[in-house]
């Protein structure tokens, strides 16, 4: 039988009372800076009694320049668990987008929190081949899947969509 994932919570109430999340994971861009190197996601340790409290423990660095990260999330959250309930689903993977280039990366967490890798990268032209959308903003999981927000067309025109 299959176990809930213990980070997904039924209600925002039930959410507002579980315990403080140990790590943060947090997008961070050289976009602008004059730095000519790619973007990367720092994991930051958010735990007070931790050594390395609020410090950067490890960089998930990016592959590609100009990919300009912005909302990234989860492959899977509380609403999976409705309206029919999915128990088998995890919050493993962080699905991260980029605005310009329209790029998204799959991160893994489970195998190692601490320190996630990159498991796969959709290229933009596979996005734009399949939804028709660029400049990718947002990501939002659902009961049935992931849900990106997209600024613009397949030209990086408006309008975008999901």
């Amino acid at each position: 039988p299959f176990k809930r994932d213990p980070t997904f919570y039924p209600s925002p109430k039930m959410a507002m009372k579980s315990p403080p999340e140990d790590l943060a994971y947090v997008a961070c861009l050289y976009t602008g800076t004059g730095i000519n190197r790619p973007d990367f996601i720092a994991v930051v340790d958010v735990k007070p009694e931790s050594e390395t409290y609020s410090k950067v423990i490890h960089k998930v660095e990016l592959s590609y320049i100009n990919d300009e990260l912005h909302h990234f999330g989860w492959n899977a959250c509380s609403s999976a668990l409705c309206p029919n309930g999915r128990p088998n689903f995890e919050r493993r993977f962080l699905v991260v987008p980029g605005l310009r280039s329209s790029r998204i990366y799959i991160v893994d967490t489970k195998l190692n929190p601490r320190q996630p890798n990159i498991v796969k990268t959709i290229e933009p032209e596979e996005v734009k081949k399949v939804t028709g959308y660029s400049r990718l903003h947002t990501v939002h999981c659902g009961p049935d899947g992931i849900y990106i927000s997209a600024f613009g067309n397949e030209n990086g025109e408006g309008p975008g969509g999901i």
